[in-house]
């Protein structure tokens, strides 16, 4: 009987144990531990770029055909962001020859854009109303949407390899978009 009375508490003590390991644990939605759950963006520090674009590393890039603006982007201003922000300087010119310099970020898992601040004679300015809005896909100067699309953005997945980048975004072979396919689904 002693026997029995000394496994019955062995098992019990273990019992209740497992019971408390097990508590503990929660429930992984309501722990923020569940790997599937939305992950919430936490955006990194932006520090304003020191320096003007850079003339010799602008790289035009193709928009759309109903534009009338030019668009080039600084390939030395591209930053990867750990934050999945992608960081650049894109230059627009508008049909006369005037300029305009923006410090933009691009995020793919959201299809967003954010500028950052404009370049003038005297240097950058932090834009204080600065937010993230859904890129256009669907205007004539959608430079936002042919970046996120030919070159920055992998589908939703930020682009991680710069020379991948810098591939892209080579004149004879950046799209601004989608590559063309025929009725077989084979690139063009």
């Amino acid at each position: 009987m002693m026997l029995f009375n000394q496994r019955f508490r062995s098992y019990l003590g273990s019992a209740i144990l497992c019971t408390i390991i097990v508590g503990c644990a929660g429930d992984p939605l309501q722990s923020g531990l569940d790997p599937f759950a939305p992950r919430v963006f936490k955006e990194g520090s932006t520090v304003m770029p020191l320096n003007p674009p850079n003339k010799s590393t602008l790289q035009p890039f193709y928009v759309s055909q109903t534009t009338v603006f030019k668009f080039a982007i600084d390939l030395d201003s591209i930053l990867i962001g750990a934050d999945g922000v992608t960081r650049y300087t894109v230059v627009i010119i508008n049909p006369s020859g005037g300029q305009q310099a923006q410090y933009e970020g691009i995020r793919c898992d959201s299809y967003q854009a954010r500028i950052y601040g404009n370049y003038d004679n005297t240097g950058w300015k932090e834009n204080p109303l600065s937010s993230w809005k859904a890129i256009q896909s669907a205007t004539p100067n959608r430079y936002q949407a042919a970046l996120a699309q030919g070159a920055l953005c992998n589908i939703d997945i930020q682009e991680k390899n710069i020379e991948d980048i810098l591939k892209s975004l080579n004149s004879r072979g950046f799209t601004g978009g989608f590559k063309p396919t025929n009725s077989m689904g084979e690139f063009l």
